[in-house]
């Protein structure tokens, strides 16, 4: 599909990460009347039911090593996602969104032997130290949440780029997405309960599951056909600040001084890496978060 020539794959990618964070935004106003286990859930429900309406994978006649992949990768979207939201309910969405990006950060700089590279992890070190050496409350359990989401986010692009190899084109991403929902099926239901079949809580969960998962891989997955690696890890390490701002906005949530300079950190060493992520050619697509 050709692109309008007004229409610039770089407003896709920034398109998609502002669909990310403004469902997130209205996720966590939902934790008011429903669980973030069962928000989350709800998320994957929906997404999952989108994706393998439009992949249609081949569920017969596969190997126990391409299920075995797939399980993993699975495992491993369903941990970022309801992880991610378990540090919402703690901490400001911004900050959980720069914790998180550790994840994709370490993998980018994974074998690196250049010492620039180490200076971009010395950066992120840095932002994440300060909320510990300043005088700034924080609450541990829900940065906790943060680093297991970004462990997830790891494993999903490890996982993921293997996933590749034997499901073809987005059915790995479908047949992933339905695990990582039938994984959280029991918790997300019983966490929820009746609060789950709320008409409110069904439509913005429901709405919720588009603008974060469905509208922004399809955008995405039409701007990585005409962009570069290079410039799609830069955009995407606007995304703690895009986070923020959207917080901002929908739910009044502000970030103090030191919060903001580990933000800062964290999108510099994010930016930075890319360029190693860029000349090692790797697929931008393993940084999509589900």
């Amino acid at each position: 599909m050709r692109l309008p020539s007004w229409l610039s794959p770089v407003w896709l990618v920034v398109g998609a990460i502002v669909s990310v964070q403004v469902g997130a935004a209205f996720a966590k106003s939902l934790f008011e009347l429903a669980p973030p286990t069962a928000i989350a859930w709800l998320r994957m429900a929906v997404a999952a039911a989108v994706l393998m309406l439009v992949a249609r994978p081949r569920l017969t006649g596969r190997t126990w090593a391409e299920w075995r992949v797939v399980i993993g990768y699975g495992i491993a979207l369903a941990t970022m996602n309801w992880a991610i939201y378990m540090s919402f309910s703690r901490i400001p969405i911004g900050l959980a969104v720069t914790i998180e990006f550790l994840g994709p950060l370490a993998v980018a700089l994974l074998g690196s032997r250049r010492w620039l590279d180490l200076v971009w992890v010395a950066l992120a070190g840095i932002g994440v130290a300060l909320l510990g050496v300043f005088p700034v409350t924080v609450d541990w359990i829900g940065v906790g949440f943060a680093l297991l989401a970004a462990t997830g986010w790891a494993a999903y692009i490890l996982l993921g780029r293997r996933t590749g190899v034997s499901w073809s084109g987005v059915t790995g991403v479908s047949v992933g997405a339905m695990l990582g929902a039938l994984i959280f099926l029991v918790p997300g239901i019983l966490s929820g309960g009746s609060e789950l079949l709320q008409p409110k809580v069904l439509l913005l969960g429901a709405a919720v599951g588009v603008l974060s998962s469905v509208i922004p891989y399809g955008l995405e997955m039409v701007a990585l056909r005409s962009i570069s690696p290079g410039i799609f890890g830069i955009l995407m390490s606007l995304e703690p600040a895009v986070a923020a701002l959207a917080a901002l906005v929908i739910l009044g949530e502000q970030l103090s001084w030191v919060e903001i300079v580990a933000m800062g950190c964290v999108i510099v060493a994010s930016a930075g890496a890319t360029r190693t992520l860029g000349r090692q050619a790797t697929p931008p697509e393993d940084l999509l978060p589900g």
